[in-house]
């Protein structure tokens, strides 16, 4: 089996060496690796095939195009080139998944080619195959995941450690688990396309990322980790998506998790997903959710499959995009916390909206623990306090079992 690379950075590097380590077991033959900037790479194991050069990939006459270079940009259009020219691909670039899986997905059947992308999700844990093939004969309703493990440290040293966010995003920059530009992670861009893809598989409905409700962690601060210990719950991002009665409900944002549930003894760079089918029940996978060996184990999986001729269905990505509802309309409960507050007023009107409440703070701030219905009335109360002036600021934190 004859592949071009594109990309040599971690992952790349992680796959040329489970690659070289398993020699004996498998025939994949490196033909080349694309890179920008070939002085980097000068000592590097393979350098006779480095090219900075995408023509001198598909030259090589391969069988498979692995793309690790992420982004939409030149990305997408090295895919298409390689589809289009009949040879399969494994990607990582849950970007491109997210924004045109279904172009992509059209054009390897078109050639009778696959896409293949494990990696794209969750990193080292195999969770993409079998929600695809193992799970086949299940309907699975629900999804609970921590998908992203730079938000995950950072809210993991806030709650251990006591650190502030920026103390905590410094940390986790310094030790490369954060980007320069922790932009697409910690405003919850990464788990939202995570979530959409597997949504859009365990469902059998294009879930597109951007109609997914979105909240990042940037606001959460010292207060609410302090609340959090109060409540015995720690707070982690988490993507959560439901299928009821045809209907997509899906969110990522922080919440407040119960210590009592597995979500909240994944921390730092882990990441977790778990399933929960008409058949086999509840089903958690727990790993690493990115470095250079673990997603490269799931870029190497998705070789051998190929390989040896494993190629699975994922045409939900061609299915018409469903509606997503990104308030919970079942029952819910949330931490509200209010400053410059008048009480009286506030407690009034939350009593007029919400079934049971318990005040946590009421010194230098308001802070008080909802129970509603659903988050509409607990929606419909802060839209009240606001409209008639009883706070200066009101921010809201939903918790989960």
């Amino acid at each position: 089996m004859r592949i071009g690379i594109l990309g040599y950075g971690t992952v790349g590097s992680g796959l040329v060496d489970l690659i070289d380590n398993n020699k004996g077991k498998r025939e994949i033959e490196i033909c080349s690796i694309l890179i920008r900037d070939i002085e980097k790479y000068k000592g590097k194991k393979h350098f006779e095939k480095i090219t900075t050069n995408i023509d001198d990939i598909f030259e090589q006459d391969i069988d498979i195009l692995v793309e690790l270079i992420g982004g939409l940009n030149p990305s997408l259009d090295y895919i298409k080139r390689a589809l289009n020219n009949k040879i399969h691909v494994v990607t990582a670039n849950k970007d491109l998944l997210a924004e045109y899986g279904d172009e992509l997905i059209n054009i390897a059947n078109d050639n009778e080619v696959s896409i293949k992308f494990e990696a794209s999700v969750a990193g080292g844990i195999p969770v993409l195959k079998p929600l695809i093939e193992s799970l086949e004969g299940n309907n699975v309703d629900s999804i609970n995941a921590i998908l992203n493990g730079t938000t995950n440290f950072i809210l993991s040293k806030m709650y251990d450690e006591n650190l502030s966010y920026n103390e905590a995003l410094k940390q986790a920059q310094d030790l490369g688990f954060a980007e320069a530009n922790p932009d697409a992670d910690v405003l919850g861009y990464d788990a939202a396309r995570k979530l959409s893809i597997l949504s859009t598989l365990a469902y059998d409905n294009r879930v597109y990322w951007k109609d997914v409700y979105l909240e990042g962690i940037t606001d959460i601060d010292e207060k609410d980790i302090e609340y959090a210990k109060k409540l015995n719950c720690k707070i982690k991002l988490i993507g959560q998506s439901k299928y009821r009665n045809e209907k997509v409900s899906a969110f990522v944002r922080p919440v407040l998790v119960g210590n009592e549930s597995i979500l909240s003894k994944v921390d730092n760079e882990f990441n977790a997903v778990i399933l929960n089918g008409d058949s086999v029940g509840e089903l958690s996978f727990i790993g690493k959710g990115a470095g250079k060996l673990a997603t490269g184990s799931a870029v190497y999986s998705d070789i051998i499959d190929i390989l040896d001729n494993r190629l699975s269905c994922v045409d939900s990505f061609t299915r018409d995009i469903i509606k997503v509802n990104q308030v919970i309309d079942s029952k819910c409960s949330a931490l509200l916390r209010f400053t410059d507050y008048k009480k009286d007023e506030i407690l009034s009107i939350i009593n007029e909206c919400i079934n049971k409440y318990d005040i946590l703070n009421e010194s230098d701030e308001l802070a008080i623990l909802v129970d509603a219905d659903s988050e509409y009335e607990i929606n419909n109360s802060i839209c009240v306090i606001k409209d008639k002036g009883y706070c200066d600021q009101i921010n809201k934190l939903l918790k989960i079992g």
